[in-house]
């Protein structure tokens, strides 16, 4: 089950924009050839509490995609403002669905989320601008 919500997750963050390069396992920036590229890692699953014997579990499975551009190999271009995009367009499509209010990644879950701090590394120093979206994922 958790195999398919991750690789769901991944399928819906790829159709945010054009990457070149995308895949399961994460890779260094300095190991990817061809820009802009997403990777994903699972970081964990938490439960909470339960208060009665034998009530099924309530998970959260945590998830980060991994975002990298080298627009700012060029001196002339702004490589924040194309890893803003970026991150834009993949919180465009992890949106809620607009009728029932909720984004289920296709019905595996009861609820999927951008949660907590976006990190945000430009590239002014070596090129290539790095951005950790954290996801929360609520299994029913």
């Amino acid at each position: 089950m958790r195999e398919d919500i991750v690789e769901a997750l991944f399928q819906l963050a790829l159709t945010a924009t054009t990457f070149n390069t995308s895949g399961r396992r994460l890779q260094l920036w300095s190991k990817v050839s061809s820009f802009p590229a997403l990777f994903i890692q699972s970081t964990g699953t938490h439960y909470a509490p339960r208060d009665i014997r034998g009530l099924p579990p309530k998970r959260t499975i945590t998830a980060e995609l991994w975002v990298y551009t080298d627009v700012g190999k060029d001196p002339n271009a702004n490589p924040e403002q194309a890893l803003n995009d970026i991150i834009d367009a993949i919180e465009t499509t992890l949106a809620p669905n607009t009728v029932s209010g909720v984004q289920t990644l296709g019905g595996l879950v009861s609820h999927a989320w951008i949660e907590g701090e976006i990190e945000q590394f430009p590239g002014v120093l070596d090129g290539i601008a790095k951005a950790i979206i954290p996801v929360k994922i609520l299994v029913p």
